[in-house]
């Protein structure tokens, strides 16, 4: 047999092709940070959580909440339990988030940096958006098993100005996410743990847990149940509404 020689031509095509394919087969760190998010949760769904406060002398505080959200931006939680919470509400449309507190006159306005709870998480991880609505890729490396995204907040007004986050190559889920403040402080990490399946092809971390240097052998972890997908008229997601999300539970 004989071996083909390229000609001149042939071979300024081939480079020409390898220089073209060569960007696509670069991992593209925003994609991937969508394609999390698409596999953490539906566009619009509702779910049940238990978050549970630990103190260093191991007391514990439990809170269990019931939490609807469409679309990138929108979403409410209702506090279930403990009795003297039951009824409060949160809403949260974009970098904006309200408390309505029953037999109070109006709901008040509170921040992303704040805790409805107390403990490690605060409302913006209560009230979690997705992750690419808020932040931008900047760098993205690789390890045998995972992937690493450097984000980059894309407002001021987001709670963290920058994560580190650590995917499964496998499950593309997070394993952890290290929060970071403008000065480069350490604020929190976050663990995700525990895959479960939820039905209807979601399958994702059932457990998030938190720990902080600024805050030493304190603890706060978030339990998810029954994730699901449903879909809400917009009037859910108003000031005027939040009284009556119960009524979407019956």
């Amino acid at each position: 047999m004989h071996s083909k020689i390229l000609g001149p031509f042939q071979i300024t095509v081939a480079m020409l092709l390898l220089c073209i394919a060569g960007p696509a087969l670069a991992l593209d760190g925003n994609e991937l940070l969508r394609q999390v998010d698409k596999n953490m949760q539906p566009q619009s769904y509702e779910m049940y959580r238990k978050l549970i406060n630990v103190e260093p002398d191991g007391k514990k505080k439990e809170f269990v909440l019931y939490t609807v959200k469409t679309g990138q931006d929108k979403m409410v939680a209702l506090f279930i339990s403990p009795a003297s919470e039951e009824g409060r509400a949160t809403l949260r449309l974009g970098d904006n988030m309200w408390l309505y507190i029953p037999n109070v006159g109006k709901p008040l306005r509170i921040t992303s940096l704040q805790s409805v709870i107390g403990g490690i998480f605060n409302n913006s991880d209560i009230l979690r958006l997705d992750y690419h609505f808020e932040y931008d890729a900047e760098s993205i490396s690789e390890q045998e098993e995972t992937y690493q995204l450097e984000l980059k907040a894309k407002s001021p007004s987001v709670a963290y100005d920058r994560l580190k986050m650590e995917i499964d190559k496998k499950s593309m889920l997070p394993t952890t996410i290290e929060c970071y403040a403008v000065s480069g402080m350490l604020i929190k990490t976050l663990h995700y743990s525990k895959i479960q399946d939820f039905g209807d092809g979601l399958v994702r971390p059932s457990v998030l847990e938190t720990d902080s240097p600024l805050h030493k052998g304190y603890r706060s972890v978030m339990l998810f149940a029954k994730v699901q997908k449903r879909e809400f008229a917009d009037e859910v997601f108003t000031l005027n509404y939040l009284s009556k999300v119960n009524e979407l539970r019956k």
